[in-house]
């Protein structure tokens, strides 16, 4: 229902806009003359519950509670009960925030905002003072919600798979570790792209690997078509032990990165458009050729390590040339993959390190809900479907 202007204006009579919005201006005035006139309905409520139950139950004055809220703190009057079995639902008996409070302070933390900058966000915004212990007891209420997303059943099969790593900073009996969050990117039939768990380890190989598909494979998933990884030790072979009819493939962006990183930046355009040659190739044959020019290059033979990164792993990426462009767009163009780990490295890098493994993974789980309608393009991954179903047939459709 609208609000008549007469009302409004009189409500502003002879206020100054400085404080109208102040902790105890008018907008907080209003907040609380609502929220005890809503407790006292309750307790009219409960009141007539317990007449229709027999019971002489009456009011017995009020408690002063004082609740924080996003303009400040807010003194109010809570109703009591002569039975003393009053249980308000809009603030709790324990409950010391007013709703919407600790949602707040859950969206600065999914934001990559630290402890302190939440403090001092709260402090000058609303003068209010918070603890870090408040703080860390708010977000981690929703680490049941990480442990059931964790273990959510997923789907049978999944057409793209890409494995990424992010480096976060662990303390860990008084000195801080660098550990590795994985993240396993899968790529729907209709080209939903979803994250479908994360996994923090400090070393990698093939047992850590296996366990990993292993719990995939519990989860419901029976197939991947590919499986685009960065040369992980060990993965492989974990893959094809779980899937063995996984086609595995190194992921080009990873590796043409590693390469970049032994040269000058003088000298990356040049090193970009030699290798843009192999991994465009139109033939695993001229993607041979186009990388035995580049070794006898000047540039190549400057930097023979680049040469042999490619051939170290070039079984694993032959399989690439296989395919046909629509599927190699998918494969080799990671911006939307590569746009999500920037936000999570921003979001890490502002906590600095994590005081377990539990908060590191409760701060990337809240930014990922944050991300929403992650896509495949349209036009490709239409082009991409009808060459999934030529390439795997009932694999793909079944």
């Amino acid at each position: 229902m609208a609000i008549k202007k007469k009302l409004i204006e009189e409500l502003l009579e002879g206020e100054e806009a400085s404080e109208v919005f102040s902790a105890d201006g008018l907008f907080a005035q209003l907040k609380k003359a609502l929220a005890e006139r809503i407790l006292n309905a309750e307790m009219d409520e409960h009141l007539k519950a317990d007449g229709q139950a027999g019971e002489g139950n009456h009011r017995n004055g009020y408690s002063p509670k004082t609740v924080l809220t996003d303009e400040g703190p807010l003194e109010l009057d809570i109703p009591r009960d002569r039975h003393g079995r009053f249980e308000p639902q809009l603030i709790a008996r324990y409950q010391r925030r007013f709703p919407g409070f600790d949602e707040k302070i859950v969206s600065m933390y999914a934001r990559g905002m630290s402890t302190r900058e939440i403090q001092g966000h709260l402090r000058e915004l609303y003068g209010v003072e918070v603890s870090p212990q408040l703080i860390s007891t708010v977000t981690d209420a929703v680490l049941e919600e990480v442990n059931a997303w964790q273990n959510r059943p997923l789907e049978a099969m999944y057409p793209l798979v890409f494995f990424d790593c992010l480096r976060v900073k662990i303390r860990d009996e008084g000195s801080v570790h660098n550990k590795a969050l994985y993240l396993a990117i899968g790529v729907s039939c209709d080209g939903r792209k979803d994250v479908l768990g994360l996994w923090l380890e400090q070393t990698e190989g093939a047992k850590f690997w296996l366990r990993v598909m292993n719990e995939i494979n519990n989860r419901g998933v029976k197939d991947f078509l590919i499986a685009v990884v960065d040369g992980l030790k060990g993965f492989p072979e974990a893959i094809c032990a779980v899937f063995p009819h996984t086609q595995v493939q190194t992921c080009i962006v990873h590796l043409q990165r590693y390469s970049m990183s032994f040269v000058a930046s003088k000298d990356r355009q040049e090193l970009s458009g030699a290798l843009k040659k192999i991994y465009t190739a139109p033939s695993e044959e001229a993607a041979q050729q186009a990388l035995e020019s580049f070794e006898k290059s000047p540039l190549g033979t400057r930097h023979p390590t680049i040469g042999s990164a490619w051939r170290r792993h070039w079984e694993q990426v032959t399989p690439f040339f296989a395919f046909p462009l629509a599927v190699r767009r998918i494969i080799y163009t990671t911006n939307q993959i590569e746009s999500l780990n920037s936000q999570l490295r921003r979001a890490v890098r502002a906590h600095g390190h994590f005081p377990s493994d539990q908060a590191a993974l409760k701060l990337v789980w809240l930014r990922l809900q944050q991300i929403s309608n992650w896509h495949v393009s349209t036009a490709i991954w239409h082009a991409a479907r009808a060459q999934f179903t030529i390439l795997f047939g009932d694999r793909f459709n079944g």
